[in-house]
């Protein structure tokens, strides 16, 4: 007589519940965790069904819809981004069938002309005190050093000369190069390093899991925690800046300096650019600096 065997089943469980358990294991800042409720919570109000084996693509679709029906094109595409990581979680869990968010389309965002941050904004970013010292570390260094998020991301501890401000790191391309930053980047750093002579700057809140064990090299010997990633740290930075990306940090700076007189050789070493060309589009006028300038050449104004 042969034997029976049992067959594994999916556990059913709400959408609710399901969102609960989503946030609860991740390693969310608080404000990345309340956005992502955010997103979550107001989906699922417009659902038919709460039980996860009842959503169908075409559901998930018409309850976005529902929605954020006057959504821009960025935070429309963040939507599907919390919707498509959600999903993935439940499908790891099997509490959902494969293939959930395949109906959900991502818009294309129009160009847009004002890519530098305003100092304004800038100032505000500064100011916060609700994200990790080692997210505000990472934004401040990308926008002092005006270098390129791999370039910052990829710093090693004995990378760093702290004295001097600066640090070696490869650039795009593989060269190696110096990177300088200023006093807002120095006093965070120490307590990013936190005392350790070695390993990756920034580090990923997350401990090493076996199957996705990186490399050794990208492993902190102290900690045991793994470099912070490209993807990881874009998107903290997004969800914590409403859709701003890291790369505009960049951009900013080589803007403001611009902006401040700085010479065009000065900043092609500063941002490693080996051609005029491709540093123009960095350096066109913010839309503060043509504000000032029309109002400083304003014919009515007092003199």
């Amino acid at each position: 007589m042969g034997s029976v065997t049992a067959l594994r089943t999916a556990r059913i469980t709400t959408w609710d519940t399901a969102v609960d358990r989503f946030l609860t294991s991740r390693d969310l800042s608080p404000g990345s965790r309340r956005v992502y409720r955010l997103t979550l919570d107001r989906v699922g109000e417009h659902l038919p069904a709460k039980r996860l084996k009842d959503i169908t693509a075409e559901a998930l679709s018409a309850s976005l819809s529902a929605a954020y029906p006057a959504a821009s094109a960025n935070s429309w595409n963040r939507h599907i981004a919390t919707l498509r990581s959600f999903s993935a979680f439940c499908e790891r869990s099997d509490w959902v069938a494969h293939g959930l968010t395949a109906t959900l389309e991502r818009r294309r965002a129009p160009q847009d002309h004002t890519r530098g941050l305003s100092r304004t904004d800038l100032d505000r970013l500064w100011a916060r005190k609700d994200v990790p010292v080692r997210d505000r570390c990472l934004w401040r260094m990308l926008y002092e050093t005006a270098a390129r998020a791999q370039e910052v991301l990829r710093l090693n501890v004995e990378d760093l000369d702290m004295h001097q401000r600066r640090a070696t790191t490869v650039r795009k391309g593989g060269a190696i190069d110096t990177i300088h930053w200023a006093t807002g980047t120095a006093r965070l750093l120490p307590y990013v390093i936190d005392g350790r002579a070695t390993g990756p700057v920034f580090l990923s809140s997350r401990p090493v899991q076996a199957r996705r064990a990186p490399a050794t090299a990208d492993i902190d010997p102290e900690t045991g925690l793994a470099r912070l990633s490209y993807a990881r740290a874009a998107q903290a930075f997004s969800t914590a800046t409403d859709g701003w990306t890291l790369h505009q940090l960049r951009h900013s700076a080589l803007t403001h300096l611009a902006e401040d007189g700085v010479p065009l050789p000065l900043l092609m070493a500063k941002s490693r650019h080996e051609s005029l060309k491709t540093l123009q589009r960095y350096v066109r006028p913010s839309a503060d600096a043509v504000a000032a300038m029309t109002a400083a050449h304003d014919p009515a104004r007092r003199r």
